[in-house]
């Protein structure tokens, strides 16, 4: 069963928009891990999301577009580039069910250094491609800086859609991010419809992304490989949960 607080559609988002954006053809892998081997790598105020009492790591890669401040104003060139992110799952006291990123490449060193400079998020500059063959993606990915370069190689089939497990559903039905800056833990809603997913047959895998993370997974993915075409989402003004 579903941990109390979560569903796979997001509740209302209030106060105003801070950024609008698309997220694109999108591969969700992810591995079990035990919550107390990556409980230190959680801000303060906040642990280890379960289900059945275990958590998760992601490695998710999309394609990101039509990035802009506030709604519907795109920005030109920097709104738009690939990315992988390494993220575990967080809940708070208050009951926030979402994200802690503990790595972000994306190709496009503006966006990277807002990222880190503005809400401490550790988003990494990579050389990274996204390719599509009929129904088989590939996602490639080598960080730039900062060292040391670690990449990851990512190539699978999609198949047909699927209706959402309760774990689709406790990994893509996530409505907001944690973060820690200027020694505050903030929580960061957004909102966007329930993901359309797909069953994607993982053809091969070569990573560091995920070690490199601080996180050590062994084998092949624990949950079924995913695909979506995407969704559009929004963020809301941050709000601190814990200090």
């Amino acid at each position: 069963m579903l941990p109390p607080g979560i569903t796979p559609t997001a509740p209302p988002r209030p106060g105003a928009t801070v950024f609008d954006q698309e997220w694109l053809s999108v591969a969700f892998l992810h591995w079990e891990v035990a919550p107390e081997a990556v409980a230190s790598l959680f801000p303060v105020g906040t642990w280890p999301d379960t289900l059945a009492g275990r958590t998760y790591v992601g490695l998710v890669a999309f394609r990101m577009a039509r990035l802009g401040f506030g709604r519907g104003l795109p920005l030109p060139y920097l709104g738009r580039f690939p990315e992988i992110n390494v993220r575990l799952y967080s809940v708070d006291e208050q009951g926030h069910h979402g994200v802690v990123f503990r790595s972000l490449e994306a190709t496009r060193l503006l966006s990277v250094l807002g990222g880190r400079w503005g809400y401490q998020i550790p988003y990494t500059w990579a050389h990274m491609h996204i390719r599509q063959r009929g129904s088989v993606w590939t996602y490639q990915s080598r960080r730039r800086m900062p060292l040391p370069a670690v990449s990851t190689d990512i190539s699978l089939r999609v198949g047909e859609a699927i209706t959402p497990t309760d774990a689709d559903t406790f990994v893509t039905a996530r409505w907001g991010l944690h973060s820690r800056v200027a020694n505050r833990t903030l929580w960061t809603p957004n909102e966007h419809p329930s993901w359309p997913l797909h069953a994607a047959e993982l053809l091969s895998l070569e990573d560091t992304l995920v070690p490199a993370a601080g996180v050590c997974v062994f084998g092949p993915p624990s949950l079924p490989v995913r695909w979506s075409p995407g969704v559009h989402t929004t963020f809301g003004l941050p709000q601190v949960v814990a200090q």
